[in-house]
């Protein structure tokens, strides 16, 4: 006899593209109904309905070059915060210092906390004003969406400190 399964259900949590979201949405804002795009592209309504909650943030996105699946809409303070940092990092690159997790992460915490002071808060602002760790997680997913790739990972402690 083999295992009981707890759930009759098996999660399918498909990704779906940036492009198939927006074209979802254009569909949607022709006139096509939301249980018939569920049909169409093999997603429950619920699926349907979330794209469509969230159409300003997906029409907003640009995403990296290469970036073809957004697999969460982050603020639009984390945005600016990223694309700052990435300038910061392609200038510290073209003066060949030597740049690591730790300084980067470092340097995303200060931008951010920036960023935060100079931003007028509003619900969602206010929810997530603690969320922004700059964690490991948060530092390789940076670098697969920038596509940096001359970064060290060591050298440098969590707090960026350079020993005497």
């Amino acid at each position: 006899m083999g295992p009981k399964k707890v759930s009759g259900k098996v999660s399918s949590q498909k990704m779906m593209p940036i492009e198939l979201k927006r074209e979802i949405i254009e569909k949607n804002e022709q006139g096509v109904q939301v249980a018939d795009l569920a049909r169409q592209y093999g997603r429950s309504t619920s699926t349907i309905c979330t794209v469509l909650k969230q159409k300003e943030s997906i029409k907003g996105i640009t995403p990296a070059k290469g970036v073809t699946i957004i697999s969460k809409l982050r603020s639009s303070l984390h945005e600016k915060m990223e694309k700052l940092l990435m300038v910061w990092v392609t200038e510290k690159q073209l003066k060949d210092d030597t740049l690591t997790q730790g300084i980067i992460c470092e340097k995303a915490r200060a931008i951010y906390g920036v960023l935060l002071n100079q931003t007028p808060r509003t619900s969602t602002d206010e929810a997530s004003e603690g969320s922004f760790k700059a964690s490991r997680g948060w530092f390789d997913n940076f670098r697969k969406r920038t596509g940096i790739h001359s970064v060290v990972r060591h050298g440098y402690s969590k707090f960026g400190c350079e020993g005497s």
